[in-house]
């Protein structure tokens, strides 16, 4: 027996589709799965994407946490000698 889901729209879809990674034609993390971006960096395009929508007040800690990300994706960087490339 199937469980019955919660009606819900779109706009007020705050699990499934929240509104401040819905203002764009896609969704954002239908571009990182389209990138197959990294963890690290699937985040920092999160933060980017949203900084200022989830919360007028806090675009600058949005774009603190997208920094955080991008940083650690770089300081952990390194070459694959297998295959050459970013592991």
């Amino acid at each position: 027996m199937k469980k019955a889901q919660p009606k819900t729209t779109k706009s007020h879809d705050t699990v499934n589709h929240p509104a401040h990674y819905n203002t764009g034609k896609i969704e954002v993390i239908d571009f990182i799965e389209d990138q197959k971006l990294p963890y690290h960096l699937g985040n920092c395009v999160k933060y980017i994407a949203r900084a200022g929508k989830k919360d007028p007040k806090k675009i600058r800690e949005d774009l603190q946490k997208a920094r955080w990300y991008l940083d650690r994706y770089i300081e952990k960087e390194t070459v694959d000698p297998a295959g050459g490339g970013v592991v």
